[in-house]
């Protein structure tokens, strides 16, 4: 048996496969099972294939794999489509009473379970459950207590009454009881159950619950795939705090909100994708001349233009890092791990706000759609720190006014940091505008002003330099000679491709780096190994770039851009023959 037990349902998008997955994950993990999700979904809102696929086990499970042990099949295309990840022994549920499913051939080897998933769920009350049922199955195949599905099923419906999650229970049990009466067959799985306690998020929540903690009491966004997760967790809960949510009209006006409720003290966010970024880019130059702090969330996906928004990418690195006409100081911040999304988010605030500068917060489609399971323990709201900068009152503000008696909220300071009044402060109205100005704001085009203020606002980047700790996360084999880099949500899968080459005699020293910029200095890591790789989701290799710019040495390159994420065997097996290939050479 193997150690980890993989599960997917796969369909048509409109055929319920993204509640039906979470359901069944949400159960996983209520029985104390780490859980790794991950989905496949077309951009369209019904037909297209699309999926679903659970990998779950009693340790921490942190990337996909290449093998499928339960699927549940609402099209014959879900089989093809997976067809290289079931091998023998594989379970795969069908409804044979389906027109489409009628003549269905079972592939060599594999084990299909007819079970009549639509005519059950009537049965049961509805054939909207016919999912359900196929849930019961599994359970079945799984020897997985069906009490844990209870539990998910009340999570999920009890909103909608009670006579609606008894009938889910049932159709879960006609789902298990058909595939137990039916067919008399040891099935070689069995799902251990423990008592722990974990909490199930995706990454686009984890940025949301970053936010609320963080003490954003402001976001303003425009519904686009797939960073509308973050704007959908907020709603009704950042009320709670004082908050609101505005979902504007488009990005440019998000972004424009998110600035006037920043420029008003509040702590502001906007998110949205590459497209949306494009949109924003002109205000983001206003942002940074008005010293504004403000966070701008970018989950990634394919592009350029509308690209494929339903698929997976890195490739707006180049666009984070330079956009913009002028020279705009900006940090960029890539969490690597769906709960370091949490406290980057709240690391993200503080810097916007300590700095006064804009602050990329980028993930991408394969972190923000992705659920995993963490202890409790990983978001330890006594460990989230607010640092709101150098914010003057009624007490100090009088050291920071012009000979003219006007305070000067953009003062040229041994730091580049200057004094933030907000609204309401004695003695602290002001102006900011997007034309150079002088000390108090007010419109200039004198010369040594102009250079003062310019060399000011990027000597708060210099200042962060050397104020934050900017360090990369090491692991794998630290006397390594073969050192791998990585950046973003690769680091999970790349995780579990070290154990991997670690098992095939391949030692690597593993560098993941979430600070963009600033970013760590890796030179002195670079020169050390035989040979550097860096690991990222775009042809490019944008980040690879950076590293040869910063370190003035060739790194060999390990690039996808398909729209779908890195697996850690697919990855051990790149980074092995790109190692040997260096050897060779």
């Amino acid at each position: 048996m193997a150690a980890d037990f993989n599960w997917a349902v796969g369909g048509e998008a409109g055929d319920g496969i993204d509640s039906t997955g979470k359901i069944f994950a949400q159960a996983l993990s209520r029985a104390g099972r780490h859980v790794f999700t991950s989905k496949d979904f077309a951009s369209r809102i019904r037909g297209g294939y699309t999926a679903y696929k659970v990998r779950t086990s009693v340790d921490k499970v942190q990337s996909v794999v290449d093998r499928l042990d339960v699927l549940i099949a609402l099209t014959p295309r879900t089989i093809e489509e997976n067809l290289d990840e079931l091998h023998e022994g594989s379970v795969i549920i069908y409804d044979g009473e389906r027109t489409t499913m009628q003549d269905v051939e079972i592939p060599e080897g594999m084990i299909g379970l007819d079970v009549p998933l639509k005519s059950l769920a009537e049965e049961a009350g509805g054939a909207i459950m016919r999912n359900v049922v196929a849930l019961g199955a599994a359970c079945e195949v799984a020897a997985f207590p069906i009490e844990n599905l209870d539990s998910a099923l009340e999570k999920r419906f009890k909103d909608k009454g009670q006579k609606l999650v008894d009938n889910n229970k049932e159709a879960a049990r006609a789902g298990q009881s058909y595939v137990a009466d039916e067919y008399d067959h040891e099935f070689d799985y069995s799902l251990e159950t423990t008592d722990e306690d974990y909490v199930l998020l995706n990454g686009d929540e984890a940025i949301g619950m970053g936010a609320i903690a963080a003490g954003c009491r402001f976001y303003a966004g425009y519904p686009i795939t797939p960073a509308t997760d973050v704007m959908t967790y907020l709603t009704g809960r950042i009320d709670r705090y004082g908050g609101h949510v505005v979902q504007a009209e488009d990005e440019l006006s998000a972004i424009n909100m998110a600035l006037g409720a920043a420029r008003g003290g509040a702590r502001a966010m906007t998110a949205t994708s590459g497209p949306g970024i494009d949109l924003m880019t002109e205000t983001f130059g206003l942002i940074a001349t008005s010293e504004t702090p403000l966070v701008i969330c970018n989950v990634m996906r394919s592009g350029p233009s509308t690209g494929m928004p339903t698929k997976q990418e890195q490739g707006d690195l180049n666009q984070m890092l330079y956009g913009g006409h002028g020279e705009v100081p900006r940090f960029v911040l890539a969490p690597t791990t769906i709960d370091e999304c949490f406290w980057k988010t709240v690391e993200a605030f503080n810097l916007a706000e300590k700095y006064q500068l804009p602050v990329y917060l980028t993930a991408d489609l394969s972190m923000a759609v992705t659920e995993q399971t963490f202890s409790p323990d990983a978001f330890d709201m006594d460990e989230v720190a607010v640092e709101r900068g150098n914010v003057v009152d009624e007490t100090t503000i009088d050291d920071h006014m012009s000979d003219s008696g006007g305070f000067q909220p953009h003062e040229l300071t041994d730091d580049g940091i200057s004094p933030r009044a907000f609204p309401g402060t004695a003695d602290g109205a002001h102006m900011s505008t997007g034309l150079e100005h002088d000390e108090q704001g007010r419109r200039t085009e004198d010369t040594e002003m102009r250079v003062a203020q310019v060399d000011k606002r990027n000597r708060k980047v210099e200042t962060a330099r050397e104020r934050e700790d900017w360090s990369p996360r090491e692991f794998g084999d630290a006397d390594a000679d073969a050192l791998v880099i990585t950046w973003g949500s690769n680091e999970g899968a790349l995780a579990e491709a070290v154990d991997i080459l670690d098992d095939d005699g391949q030692d690597v020293r593993v560098l993941s780096v979430p600070y963009i910029f600033p970013r760590p200095d890796l030179s002195e890591d670079v020169e050390a190994a035989e040979t550097t790789v860096v690991v990222e989701c775009n042809e490019q290799g944008q980040f690879a770039d950076l590293v040869e710019h910063d370190v003035l040495e060739r790194v060999d390159r390990v690039n996808k851009y398909n729209g779908v994420r890195f697996k850690a065997d697919e990855l051990a097996a790149e980074i092995k023959s790109t190692l040997a290939e260096g050897v060779e050479a």
